[in-house]
């Protein structure tokens, strides 16, 4: 059995964990609902109300809906209606994001998913000089308070579709009357089946041809494209100017809901970003834009590269982690061990034999050699924390999927001229290509997580050989992060096009990291951000969360439940602060939070030990 073989249901599993269309009339293209000339920058405007069972937070599904193990069904497998994949979109980003187990006290502790009822207004919106749009998105809840006019602008994490943060900006800003705004800045689920000529509406559901595609790059070849990895245009280089307009589409979506209030605009409307992961970073990036738009800032784990020492691409970090962690994990006790592990094991000894015939590490024998892996990684700033929370990882070939889209992303590659020969398909069980069928299509844009595998398509190596069959692949995709040839530097051009930089004079920013994160490690992201913001007199607080990876999702997996506490209490804390700040509270300190694991006991308050929010006056 090839290792790709073997790794494709752990694929598809993480992708379950990890990852996891509206009713109402349609306003699309109607300048009435927005103002001015921003009509040119809005398109395929919609609106939908979601009231009496199907609410903003969760479509009427509720918590025990969240936690089914099944996701809500089609009645008609080939065409779902656009309620039907919104339904299902939700469904599959909550269970990505939060861990919704009945221990993990999600609802109970913290969080929330009562119903909110009120309207949602979608569009397109693109940047100048882009070549391919993003979606945003505005839910606006019936009690949204007018008085104290609220928006809560975020981004998706990784690289999910609109609804990626349903349950970090959603969850948080919608229960206290606050408008929410979405961008999947860039990326997302609107997939594009190139054999057929088929991607996906505006409203979720399949396009009836490529005009009614949201995303249809030209000269689509072969396999699936997917807006992340082939629109051309870079989308980590913009996600500040996507949240921007973000925020702007919830300015006019407000006018339109509530015109006897109008003009909504930045200087009457507190505006909160927020975001993890990738969003973090896209928060980050926001902060660092011009103009007294924004009020305060919470980037959770985030995605950020800024010129200071210790500082890392995710891209080079990336490939280093894909080609050397399975290797290096066998020279570490305790790992919280991965579904399979027994299988996944050989294959970890079998890397260490590719990199010592590469010359990559030292040692006759797979203890030495694997070794020889974990000191090159801690000697390139990797923690023993960190590399133990990226054992699922690596069980998961998350590493390699993240590499290949980001180097054709960084690279501005089309679908079919992927530097190191790598595509995307669906596939058969010999792994070939093949096309993909209506039912599969069908499922993208609700189930897929902007980065395959996953919904039925696979990477297509074209690079595979025995006896290590994804090693070759991976050390070309290592040499676009290093080398010199046209094509590295090309990769490493939009590298640099993604760095950060200051965030605004005055403008108040909390980070918060988990401690073992082992996906994006602080040590490479927030550490030197926060300390570059600093040296330049910005004011920067800094959460740091023990026992805290990057997955909260992961958390439904015992293993990981037992030793990790949730990170999305400690954001949601966060932003309790900054509100009060806001109202004339002092902001927080920093602090390294006295979280400690639950063991196999439910999640208690004690355990996560949130800081108190301290008032106006105090």
């Amino acid at each position: 059995m090839t290792m790709t073989r073997m790794l494709r249901p752990l694929c598809l599993a993480t992708l379950a964990l990890s990852l996891a269309a509206c009713a109402g009339s349609a306003t699309r293209g109607d300048p009435a609902s927005i103002r001015g000339d921003a009509a040119t920058m809005f398109t395929a405007q919609r609106t939908s109300l979601h009231r009496d069972g199907d609410d903003l937070l969760t479509a009427g599904l509720g918590l025990s809906g969240l936690q089914a193990m099944t996701p809500p069904a089609f009645a008609e497998p080939e065409r779902p209606s656009a309620a039907e994949v919104r339904r299902r979109a939700l469904w599959a980003n909550w269970r990505g994001i939060a861990d919704l187990t009945p221990a993990g006290g999600y609802g109970t502790l913290y969080g929330s998913v009562a119903p909110v009822p009120g309207r949602e207004f979608h569009a397109l919106a693109t940047l100048p000089g882009a070549a391919q749009p993003h979606r945003v998105l505005v839910q606006v809840p019936d009690d949204f308070d007018r008085k104290r006019r609220c928006i809560v602008v975020t981004a998706s994490s990784g690289s999910r579709g609109i609804y990626g943060a349903i349950a970090v900006a959603g969850a948080w800003g919608l229960p206290k009357g606050c408008a929410v705004a979405y961008t999947d800045k860039g990326a997302g689920t609107d997939y594009f089946d190139a054999d057929a000529g088929i991607g996906i509406a505006a409203d979720g559901t399949p396009a009836g041809d490529r005009a009614q595609s949201v995303f249809a790059p030209d000269g689509a070849g072969q396999g699936v494209a997917f807006k992340h990895a082939h629109s051309g245009d870079n989308p980590e280089a913009d996600w500040g100017r996507h949240l921007r307009q973000a925020a702007e589409f919830a300015l006019q979506a407000l006018d339109a809901a509530y015109p006897d209030d109008a003009p909504f605009d930045f200087a009457s409307t507190r505006v909160i970003a927020v975001g993890i992961s990738n969003g973090g970073g896209a928060v980050l990036r926001a902060a660092e834009l011009e103009g007294d738009w924004l009020d305060a800032v919470v980037a959770g784990e985030p995605s950020v590269l800024v010129d200071a020492p210790g500082a890392r691409s995710l891209y080079d970090y990336t490939t280093e982690a894909a080609l050397l962690m399975p290797c290096a994990l066998l020279a570490l006790d305790d790992l919280p061990q991965p579904p399979m592990s027994a299988q996944v094991a050989p294959l970890w000894t079998a890397r260490c034999a590719s990199l010592r015939a590469a010359g990559l590490v030292d040692g006759s024998d797979a203890a030495s050699q694997s070794r020889s892996a974990l000191a090159v990684l801690r000697d390139n700033g990797w923690t023993d924390g960190a590399l133990r929370a990226s054992a699922l990882s690596v069980g998961f070939d998350l590493w390699r999927a993240i590499a290949v889209t980001y180097a054709s992303a960084y690279g501005r590659y089309t679908v079919d001229t992927h530097p190191c020969g790598y595509g995307f398909a669906a596939q058969g069980a010999d792994l070939a290509p093949r096309p993909a069928t209506a039912a599969e299509r069908a499922l993208w844009w609700s189930d897929g997580s902007g980065i395959p595998p996953g919904a039925g398509v696979g990477i297509v190596d074209s690079k595979m050989a025995a006896p290590d069959p994804t090693l070759p692949g991976l050390q070309c995709l290592r040499g676009l992060a290093a080398g010199t040839d046209p094509d590295a530097r090309r990769v490493q051009a939009g590298v640099a096009e993604t760095r950060a930089g200051l965030p605004r004079s005055g403008l108040p920013v909390i980070v918060v990291h988990g401690i073992d994160d082992g996906l994006i490690p602080m040590a490479f992201t927030s550490v030197p951000y926060v300390a570059a913001a600093r040296a330049a007199g910005r004011d920067v607080r800094f959460w740091q969360v023990p026992h805290a990876q990057h997955f909260d999702g992961f958390l439904a997996l015992p293993g990981y439940a037992a030793r990790y506490v949730p990170l999305l209490p400690y954001v949601y804390a966060a932003l309790d602060q900054v509100e009060a700040h806001l109202d004339g509270g002092p902001l927080p300190a920093d602090a390294t939070m006295r979280s400690t694991p639950r063991g196999n006991a439910p999640l208690e308050t004690t355990h996560l030990a949130l800081p108190d929010v301290v008032p106006r006056g105090r």
